[in-house]
């Protein structure tokens, strides 16, 4: 064990805490959220005393797993327990995170034995669980006076009004993590037919186990098992488990994947639940644990990658979003719940879009633009406009015309200013929301531009045009406006006016006053 200093946020003070020695800095920062409030006042925050604060009145009650079984778990960084374990909130259903690249190694494959052993302990538990919190919970849970045996944990029920029938109470769920990791372990793309089967038997394999007992509707698809053949002998022995239909169904287990959060950072996870890994360099500078491991399968050292890298040569590709989707499309049907679909993108990125950060993205030597001249309360204005070749904005100039050096030199500037923005990525959007409507110096009619009848500043109007060309967001005019030629006969006074007359003096009285205007 060893003892640092950590602290959740920037801003909130640091805390002495101790945990592992091989495990990173991230950990115990991880571990200061997943701490109850009361520990926090304990001088150092130490890992055992609050993992026993959970884990003990667990393995008191069943002869099924032992505390040094989840010693090893939580050691090995294999599996951690979610937030509402950790602070014992029993008001929401216990739940395991499951770490995947943490059985599988470049050197023995995957350690399809551990990863069973993992989810039979954590099945148990989340049952175990269920049956001491329901004492403290109603609405699907009952009430009950007294913990019922470990041995009945399958005799509880929840009437289902539509079926007529008893439809099993849900205990909790296990979530997998870390699978783009997990699949560099074993030598596999992300992106690739044998990574996407070897994923669904991975999720299929989590689902089936905790399944088993609850009832043949609940069996997942069947997914190529011969993909990672160190899971087909246990998963044959399940398949046979699982089709036997229960007297007493057990308590169910409902499986997915994980959301960012603490747990993960606990666990050393490189890439949330099902994502893939977007970037081949950790936070701190230094290249990934996946990295390494691809690196390793391909028989590169680090100097021969870096000369490949050198000489232009593609070394490792990088997954992107499309990639993400299909990995999602794949996965849908061997988990009881997935995460949000990625969106699917059919058109190649802009070269913005895949710049690391700080690199500035040059224009083309000759680019396409436009050049719009409008002027504003009779004071002129040119705007004009440099495109990349996807046409996406890549620089802004912004030129009054009868304005004095002052005030044609800081409009300039700060055109200069928006397309270094432009150049580096960062979105126009921002740059609109920040102008669009500002008010200051010109104000007043549009001319030269239909888009635009009023404006309340030059970049007022510079803006609003360029989220109009680009961004294909067209916004409305200053509320101030005159909207329409029909609102230029209506008077802008609080006043009603009077009912036509005959007379031809009070004609001439009321056409009089619906030519009138107010204007600022």
């Amino acid at each position: 064990m060893r003892t640092l200093q950590a602290t959740a946020d920037p801003d909130a003070p640091l805390y002495s805490v101790t945990i592992p020695a091989d495990w990173d800095d991230d950990s115990a920062s991880a571990l200061i959220q997943l701490c109850p409030k009361a520990e926090l006042d304990h001088t150092p925050v130490r890992m055992d005393h609050i993992v026993m604060t959970w884990l003990k009145p667990l393995c008191e009650s069943t002869e099924k797993f032992t505390l040094e079984d989840w010693a090893r778990l939580l050691l090995f960084r294999q599996t951690a327990p979610n937030l509402s374990i950790w602070t014992q909130e029993n008001s929401q259903k216990p739940g395991f995170v499951v770490n995947l690249a943490a059985f599988a190694s470049a050197d023995n494959g995957f350690d399809a034995k551990a990863y069973y052993q993992a989810l039979k302990i954590v099945a148990d538990s989340i049952r175990l669980l269920a049956h001491q919190q329901l004492s403290y919970q109603n609405g699907e849970l009952p009430f009950l006076e007294a913990l019922p045996p470990a041995e009945q944990q399958g005799k509880l029920f929840q009437s289902d009004k539509d079926s007529n029938q008893e439809a099993p109470v849900i205990a909790g769920m296990i979530q997998l993590t870390n699978l783009d990791a997990c699949l560099a372990q074993l030598g596999l793309d992300y992106d690739s037919d044998k990574g996407r089967d070897v994923a669904c038997c991975l999720a299929a394999f989590a689902t089936l186990l905790a399944n088993v007992g609850c009832g043949t509707q609940y069996l997942p698809l069947t997914p190529d098992w011969s993909a990672l053949p160190e899971l087909m002998p246990l998963a044959k022995e399940l398949w046979v488990l699982a089709s036997v239909e229960p007297t007493s169904p057990l308590l169910r287990v409902e499986t997915g994947f994980s959301s960012p959060g603490p747990v993960d950072a606990l666990l050393g996870v490189e890439s949330c639940g099902l994502a893939p890994i977007f970037s081949p360099i950790r936070n701190d500078g230094r290249l990934a644990v996946s990295t390494l491991a691809r690196l390793a399968y391909k028989g590169l050292t680090l100097e021969a990658a870096f000369a490949s890298a050198l000489a232009g040569e593609k070394v490792l590709s990088q997954p992107d979003i499309k990639a993400h989707y299909a990995m999602h499309q794949a996965l849908a049907g061997f988990v009881t719940h997935m995460p949000p679909r990625p969106n699917p993108i059919t058109a190649p990125l802009s070269p913005k879009a895949t710049l690391p950060r700080g690199v500035r993205q040059p224009l083309p030597m000759r680019r396409k633009g436009i050049t719009q001249k409008a002027s504003i309360a009779g004071r002129g204005l040119f705007l004009r406009t440099g495109e990349y070749e996807d046409g996406s904005l890549g620089e802004v100039f912004l030129t009054p015309v009868r304005e004095n050096a002052m005030v044609r030199g800081l409009m300039e500037g700060l055109a200069q200013a928006v397309s270094i923005g432009l150049q580096y990525g960062a979105p126009l959007e921002d740059y609109v929301s920040a102008f669009a409507y500002s008010h200051f110096g010109v104000a007043g009619t549009v001319e030269g531009d239909p888009g635009a009848l009023y404006a309340t500043s030059f970049l007022d109007y510079s803006f609003r045009a360029l989220s109009d060309i680009y961004l294909k967001r067209h916004l409305p005019d200053s509320p101030n406006n005159l909207t329409s030629s029909h609102e230029q006969d209506i008077p802008m006074l609080p006043l009603d006016l009077p009912a036509e007359e005959s007379n031809d003096s009070v004609s001439s009285s009321s056409s009089g006053r619906r030519n009138l205007k107010l204007v600022s």
